[in-house]
């Protein structure tokens, strides 16, 4: 059985990569939560090479990066990457500019599910790493005829942007229609859903988490469940 160890799902946008994926192409696993706990630092160290999510194991072997993770799954189930060799070359390579990039994006626009977010200020910086994302989706939705990116099935290089749809959901960047359309479709999809919802009755807070946030703008809704 293969388990994957995860985060809080509220924040932890690199553990919702291969979980997405896994869930939505029926891919078989037992789920591992452990809670940020800043008073513990390491402690992920149990479970994980680097002390870091997320992280696959299956029997002794342990896979502990987003995108080897979804490498490892590709060598034993159909459908993680394109069929086409064409589109399956362009989705690692798009996979892998948000594996590597778009630092911007995350550290000014961090993964909090529950919240609506409004910046102040926004950086050139940010903006362009907006647009960038913006030119992407829209490339691989013309060249591959959607309604993923690419193509008509769900493969890894969408589990990738997934954590971005999120993002955009709370601090609502300017997209071009084509690139806002493709957001929805993957914040509509039941394991998107799923993810959500459960990121919503987590009972847990980090600080370091929501001070990061608190810092960047304005708060305009929460729609966790309250703390008891």
């Amino acid at each position: 059985m293969l388990t994957l160890h995860i985060a809080n799902k509220n924040y932890s946008s690199w553990s919702l990569r291969p979980w997405v994926l896994m869930r939505q192409l029926g891919i078989d696993f037992q789920e591992e939560l452990h809670p940020f706990d800043a008073s513990r630092p390491g402690y992920f160290q149990a479970f994980s090479p680097t002390a870091k999510v997320p992280c696959l194991t299956d029997g002794d072997l342990i896979v502990w990066d987003s995108l080897a993770i979804a490498e490892y799954l590709a060598e034993s189930h159909a459908g993680v990457w394109p069929a086409e060799r064409q589109a399956r070359a362009w989705a690692r390579c798009a996979a892998a500019e948000m594996h590597a990039g778009f630092q911007t994006v995350r550290s000014n626009c961090p993964m909090n599910c529950a919240l609506r977010v409004r910046l102040d200020p926004v950086s050139d910086t940010l903006k362009a790493e907006w647009r960038r994302l913006d030119t992407l989706w829209n490339d691989g939705l013309e060249r591959f005829g959607g309604p993923f990116l690419a193509g008509r099935s769900f493969t890894a290089v969408d589990g990738f942007f997934a954590p971005v749809a999120f993002r955009v959901q709370s601090y609502q960047p300017q997209l071009s229609p084509g690139a806002a359309a493709y957001v929805q479709r993957l914040l509509n999809l039941p394991a998107m859903r799923a993810w959500y919802e459960a990121a919503l009755t987590e009972p847990w807070r980090d600080e370091p988490h929501e001070a990061e946030i608190r810092g960047l703008g304005d708060i305009l809704h929460d729609y966790r469940r309250p703390q008891s």
